[in-house]
């Protein structure tokens, strides 16, 4: 187990964490009471606190420690591109050999014509280009009021005003001035709570036409784009039955509407 270097007592750096360090998604008052778990090292599906207590990570860190920890091939090959090229960025006609590999290695992975990658630094910020690119993507087509874009009740697509906007969480959009304009949300496919009667094949077909009902109501002409994600996450790790996807791309195809598939969770 690797476990980071510590000489502080665990309350010491409760009190430290609380005294200068804002949590996401926290009550932080009520943290600061408790004091927060400190984590100090890691090891392929297992984290230590500094308590010395080992936890399965389940939740791979945030969603994204997809191969585990301890994985020193890793270490070793940042620290190489560390002391080569620690940063250059890709404005100003500039590119470096790193972000050339990688995106000719995604283009590789990705199905179908999928071949080109815009890189972003979170899920939240991703999703904020987004909305910019669907709506840059019409305007460069001469169809500048496809701007509305459509995604769903319950959706989880970041945390920024855009990103928060998109995603369809109630209690996210009561913190302030969300959603932005020009963004509508639609029922989710969660056959377990709102199937009712129905099969999950014919509740799948139902739930994707609720997105055409959507277009036809606000008009195709005004609609840019439908996000949604695969399997919604934070949303209740919402599976929609096999019929829903297939409709779905139908629906986008027929009425020129584009598909954004948000997998940062997925």
């Amino acid at each position: 187990m690797n476990i980071a270097t510590n000489t502080f007592p665990t309350k010491e750096l409760q009190k430290r964490d609380a005294a200068h360090h804002l949590h996401p998604f926290t009550a932080n008052s009520d943290l600061a009471q408790k004091g927060a778990r400190i984590i100090a090292g890691a090891e392929g599906v297992y984290i230590t606190d500094t308590e010395g207590r080992d936890y399965l990570d389940a939740m791979a860190g945030l969603w994204c420690v997809n191969i585990g920890y301890g994985r020193h091939e890793l270490a070793d090959v940042a620290a190489r591109q560390m002391a080569a090229l620690p940063y250059y960025n890709t404005f100003f006609q500039s590119s470096h050999l790193p972000v050339i590999e990688l995106s000719e290695k995604l283009a590789e992975l990705a199905p179908g014509d999928l071949n080109h990658v815009f890189y972003g630094s979170s899920g939240s910020e991703a999703n904020d280009t987004n909305i910019r690119l669907a709506r840059f993507y019409w305007a460069l087509r001469d169809k500048p009021s496809k701007k509305i874009i459509i995604s769903r009740h319950n959706a989880y697509h970041g945390s920024t005003m855009g990103a928060a906007s998109l995603g369809g969480m109630s209690y996210m959009h009561a913190q302030g001035g969300m959603p932005i304009p020009d963004i509508h949300h639609i029922e989710q496919p969660d056959w377990w709570s709102l199937g009712g009667e129905h099969s999950p094949e014919d509740f799948g077909k139902i739930a994707a036409r609720r997105l055409e009902e959507a277009i036809h109501f606000l008009g195709e002409d005004k609609v840019a784009a439908f996000i949604a994600e695969p399997i919604q996450g934070a949303g209740g790790v919402i599976v929609p039955p096999e019929t829903y996807w297939p409709e779905i791309q139908r629906i986008c195809d027929e009425r020129e509407i584009l598909l954004i598939a948000v997998e940062v969770i997925c």
